[in-house]
């Protein structure tokens, strides 16, 4: 049985270490958002292979998500993660910072303590994701900045290694309406004010993983087609709380495949349509599997969605 906390984690890994990248990877303001969209006009080539994938965040990345890529991708792709409970990107680099849900969350095989992980250089692509409220998170955790240390202290040891931000999504209960905040955050919280202004040189962008962008189209194309198997409204993405009651942030195992399926095309640069869809929970459970039908149009709807964005840098 693992038992982890924060400080027995991240011990012995040495203050050289911990500082890697924080001074000559600090995020440059004055990076205009014409000059970042230059950098995604070339895309990435195709991976050869199979990856190894490491995701540093939170619950919206979950143990079930990362194990249904797995199970897309095939036998040969390998991931490990260090995730917390609403976790920012600061809070994960500050040894200092608190960590809820540390050992929680990481008590599995597939911890690995992140700045020793990300720092190796073993890893094909690192994923990140930020704490929602996006907003706070950029306002009090000095978003971009800590992504552009987590970028720098991969590239210093890997210059190949490919860094993506993983963009999600904010509570179905918003008073602003769940469908407007996704369609306004991501050029105005995701991209202006965290991903564009920690991009540092211009030889290395940060791509995307537009999740969020990918749950809005499915809800749109859901309801345009008059529903879907299984799929009526957006809550049909979400868990359901002990009580009976909505989740208002955390996806079921539908909306776990739908990210999996967008994690998959973008790391792979694969049209998902074809892909099983019967699919394993990280503890080795059925997941609730998608109508045949629904599995189709989420597929659709993923490969659409990645097409229309560049900064995914998989090539239209």
């Amino acid at each position: 049985m693992l038992h982890l906390t924060r400080r027995s984690a991240v011990a012995g890994l040495g203050l050289a270490l911990a500082g890697a990248g924080a001074v000559a990877w600090q995020s440059r303001p004055d990076v205009s958002t014409e000059k970042a969209r230059a950098l995604y006009a070339q895309p990435l080539t195709k991976p050869a292979g199979a990856l190894k994938v490491f995701h540093l965040g939170h619950s919206l990345v979950g143990r079930d998500m990362p194990a249904m890529l797995a199970q897309l991708a095939g036998p040969e792709h390998t991931y490990k993660s260090q995730l917390g409970w609403g976790t920012s990107l600061k809070q994960h680099w500050e040894p200092d910072e608190v960590i809820n849900g540390f050992a929680e969350e990481n008590n599995h095989p597939h911890f690995r303590a992140a700045k020793q992980a990300i720092g190796s250089g073993a890893f094909d692509a690192v994923v990140v994701t930020e704490m929602v409220e996006i907003a706070d998170a950029i306002r009090y955790h000095d978003a971009a900045t800590y992504l552009a240390r987590w970028a720098g202290l991969a590239w210093d040891a890997n210059p190949r290694t490919r860094i993506y931000l993983y963009e999600t999504w904010h509570h179905t209960d918003d008073g602003n309406g769940w469908l407007t905040r996704i369609d306004g955050d991501l050029r105005k919280y995701w991209l202006g004010q965290v991903k564009y202004p920690a991009l540092t040189r211009t030889d290395a962008p940060i791509h995307l993983i537009p999740a969020g962008q990918v749950m809005a189209a499915f809800v749109r194309a859901a309801q345009a087609s008059g529903g879907t198997p299984g799929i009526t409204t957006l809550h049909d993405l979400f868990a359901t709380q002990d009580d009976g009651t909505p989740d208002t942030i955390h996806f079921n195992d539908l909306g776990a495949y739908l990210v999996a399926l967008t994690h998959f095309a973008v790391l792979y640069h694969r049209n998902p349509v074809g892909l099983p869809y019967a699919l394993l929970r990280a503890d080795g459970t059925n997941a609730h599997a998608p109508d045949p039908q629904t599995a189709q149009l989420m597929q659709q709807v993923v490969w659409d969605v990645i097409q229309r964005h560049p900064e995914t840098g998989v090539a239209a």
